[in-house]
């Protein structure tokens, strides 16, 4: 190990960061899709109008998707308890997922394939629910990790999972699955309003304008119900961090208001949920006044935030167990080897600026407004 320039609790923090970064990228740009298609039915009234706005988003959605190719791709390497316990645990959550997105590209090439007016409108709904379910089923598994999910190791480190389905549905779960809907619908929003013009701009502005307003509000709301009326998690006695993982080698106890600790030892860490609101309503305001690009960077940066917030309340927890607090799985227990974290960095500084030179020059080409004029006179059997 004396040849690896990084120590193991270093490499560790750095993957924690890393797979901050990329949950915080897939949420930003793939984001922005799952909120178009959320407001496809509220912002387009006919047949054009629909082209036009699934045609925002058709030719980028794939190359957003990446992100979460590679957020998956990460938990599975860099933290394989964690990839173990929330792949099985969530598996009929992960199932509704997979199925949401699966109906997005089938929507886009099925859609047109038709005239008939009520098959595409099927479709439309189909490309709805691609959108509304897993934004919200997002949200809603990042309510249980605040909350903690029902796991726990046994002595030869073999995984139990006691929870459902339904389980997952609490009330604070839930509030944190409209946190996550209406967040994204701002943002897709802002999205519209910078593609479009006409009906479709004005209407993107004034539901993004008050998705914004009331996803700031219920942020508001689930940040102060976290701090004095959920559970939090804290290690009772520091642990070794540059120790081989093993998820039971700590102490873990739970108590109302711990999760409020990282607040109290680094103060400055409320600017994040600040920066949250403040990004939410400048989003707003400048909806109104019609900066859409700016309002755009405003809902990015909430989404930003957010994320953000639950990482470092939580910190350093991965995924708190509710059932068994010792079976938590922490930054400093949950890894990969220290050689894997390594050679997987040096192959993350290869090719995460490949992604964003590759999809900076994608946006640049595709730049300018979508109108009835892209979507050509002939009824194209390939065209959204």
């Amino acid at each position: 190990m004396d040849t690896i320039p990084l120590d193991y609790p270093t490499l560790r923090l750095i993957w924690w960061l890393l797979l901050g970064i990329l949950l915080i990228g897939f949420a930003v740009m793939d984001g922005f899709d799952l909120g178009v298609a959320t407001l496809l039915p509220a912002v387009a009234r006919n047949d054009e109008e629909r082209r036009i706005v699934l045609n925002v988003i058709g030719p980028v959605w794939e190359g957003n998707q990446v992100w979460l190719i590679l957020g998956g791709g990460a938990v599975f390497a860099a933290w394989p308890p964690l990839y173990a316990v929330s792949f099985s645990g969530f598996y009929l959550a992960m199932y509704l997922i997979l199925v949401a997105l699966i109906l997005r590209p089938v929507g886009f090439k099925f859609r047109s394939k038709v005239p008939d007016p009520r098959w595409r409108t099927a479709w439309d709904w189909a490309l709805f629910v691609s959108g509304v379910v897993p934004a919200l089923v997002f949200g809603v598994a990042m309510g249980n990790v605040l909350l903690g999910v029902p796991f726990h190791f046994d002595e030869i480190m073999r995984t139990h999972y006691s929870g459902g389905f339904f389980a997952l549905l609490s009330p604070f779960a839930l509030l944190c699955g409209l946190v996550s809907v209406t967040l994204l619908v701002a943002h897709g929003a802002g999205m519209l309003a910078i593609k479009t013009e006409g009906d479709i701009a004005l209407r993107a502005r004034r539901l993004g304008g008050w998705s914004a307003v009331l996803a700031a509000a219920l942020f508001v709301v689930g940040g102060i119900w976290l701090a004095t009326g959920i559970n939090g998690y804290a290690l009772q006695v520091a642990v070794d961090q540059a120790a081989p993982s093993n998820p039971l080698n700590k102490v873990v106890v739970s108590g109302s208001g711990l999760w409020m600790a990282n607040y109290e030892r680094w103060p400055a860490l409320w600017l994040l949920p600040t920066l949250g609101v403040l990004g939410l309503l400048s989003s707003t305001a400048c909806l109104r006044v019609g900066r859409a690009g700016l309002a755009f960077l405003g809902s990015a940066l909430a989404i930003s935030c957010v994320i953000l917030t639950v990482g470092f309340t939580t910190f350093p927890f991965l995924l708190p167990s509710s059932t068994q607090p010792g079976s938590s799985l922490t930054v400093w227990d949950a890894s990969s080897s220290h050689m894997t974290l390594f050679v997987m960095l040096v192959a993350t500084a290869i090719f995460l600026p490949l992604i964003l030179l590759y999809t900076a020059w994608v946006f640049r080409v595709l730049r300018g407004k979508v109108g009835a004029e892209h979507l050509g006179k002939s009824q194209n059997p390939n065209a959204y």
